[in-house]
């Protein structure tokens, strides 16, 4: 598996992904005209050919507000949203950026459990967040690690 930021030649694939597992999804056109912005970030695990998970991130200062998380139903269970995570936290940590902001279905456990093991932790509730159905969201933070110094 490879993990690498996403051109326009992923585009398509990506939307077809977002398009089967999500109620409301992004269109072709709303992940191009995202990915040409400078303040954005989303970067694409694939294997040989085929698309496996993507991940999509704003940025804006020292914060990251991540938008889209995703993993191809047939690749779940085998570390690609864990690993897409890793290599996400470490390309905004290289741009300084640390604290990171995510909202998540308060259903979603399998989601919930794999940002509690990246770092995120439940700050609050977005009453009636989402749509399709109707659900609350948590909003979750990845704060950076800051070192005291104390050995």
């Amino acid at each position: 598996m490879m993990i690498r930021e996403m051109t326009a030649s992923d585009i398509d694939a990506v939307a077809a992904l977002e398009a089967e597992l999500f109620s409301m999804p992004w269109s072709a056109q709303g992940f191009a005209d995202t990915l040409c912005r400078e303040d954005v970030l989303f970067l694409v695990a694939c294997e040989d050919d085929s698309l496996l998970g993507y991940v999509g991130v704003y940025c804006t200062a020292d914060e990251g507000e991540i938008t889209n998380v995703a993993v191809a139903q047939t690749a779940r269970r085998r570390g690609i949203g864990q690993e897409l995570l890793r290599h996400l936290i470490d390309q905004l940590a290289q741009r300084g950026i640390g604290r990171i902001v995510l909202e998540v279905r308060v259903s979603n456990d399998p989601a919930i459990r794999l940002y509690e093991k990246q770092g995120f932790v439940t700050m609050g509730k977005r009453k009636n967040f989402y749509e399709k159905p109707t659900e609350d969201a948590y909003v979750m933070v990845r704060q950076p690690i800051v070192s005291t110094g104390a050995q």
